[in-house]
């Protein structure tokens, strides 16, 4: 049973759509069979990864009210390896209407439960926000990955998340853990950035990932050519960071 890890942080800008592509291409690369789930109406996973928004039928939207099966929701990507369930801008729909519906904290649940299995590892890019969409999402998960952008406010957004994370796994999903903490945007020259890794790791100590993402444009260049950076330059230092994050989480499930 592939294991599902939602990437989630409701502050934006903080790379957690960055971390879904890379993280995924480096899990492909490690011989791993990746599903890629868009939870995101910005569907920037989606596009980052080669698919065109515009000539897809079926999305996660779709999925989460009824109007298409599970397996109808998976494309193929371009990338080895790498499956993905799109978005669209229709997702910001789907908060309205799945008020109404019965379990509707579950409807991400049910729609990957028959996927799973065909996977390694099914990554979630959360929405930059902690609305139903977002629940849903760690309602599904078994775990969370929270990417922390190294800047002072990136910290202060943390203690509602866990909260919401802790009401979840009461209520919801008692299985939910955290993954750990991913330091992104990371410039050891800069002083606030050292403090702020220190302090997360006093915090949070072995939930803290050893491998940081250091600020690199080849993860921003790679993006537009809607490729991971592994794919665009498997030399830069964004596409090493990310193959030594897949590897610290593959030892930490092995």
């Amino acid at each position: 049973m592939g294991r599902i890890i939602a990437l989630a942080n409701q502050k934006g800008g903080v790379g957690k759509t960055t971390t879904a592509i890379n993280l995924a291409a480096s899990l492909a690369a490690l011989e791993k069979k990746v599903l890629v789930v868009d939870a995101d109406p910005q569907a920037n996973a989606s596009s980052g990864l080669g698919i065109d928004i515009k000539k897809v039928s079926n999305t996660i939207y779709e999925g989460l009210i009824g109007k298409c099966t599970p397996r109808e929701a998976v494309y193929s990507t371009p990338f080895e390896r790498i499956d993905i369930i799109p978005s669209h801008i229709n997702l910001v729909g789907a908060e309205v209407e799945m008020v109404q519906m019965d379990n509707r904290e579950k409807k991400l649940r049910d729609l990957l439960h028959p996927v799973t299995p065909m996977y390694d590892y099914v990554i979630i890019d959360c929405s930059p926000s902690l609305g139903i969409i977002t629940v849903n999402a760690l309602t599904a998960a078994d775990s969370v990955m929270i990417p922390v952008q190294c800047e002072y406010f990136a910290l202060e957004g943390l203690s509602k998340l866990l909260n919401t994370i802790k009401i979840i796994k009461s209520k919801l999903n008692r299985s939910l853990e955290i993954e750990g903490f991913v330091l992104t945007m990371y410039d050891s020259r800069l002083r606030l950035h050292n403090q702020i890794y220190e302090e997360v790791k006093h915090h949070f100590k072995e939930l803290v990932f050893t491998t940081v993402i250091q600020r690199n444009i080849t993860l921003s260049e790679s993006q537009s050519f809607a490729q991971p950076a592994l794919m665009y330059d498997a030399g830069s230092r964004g596409a090493i960071n990310y193959m030594q994050l897949a590897r610290e989480l593959v030892e930490k499930n092995s």
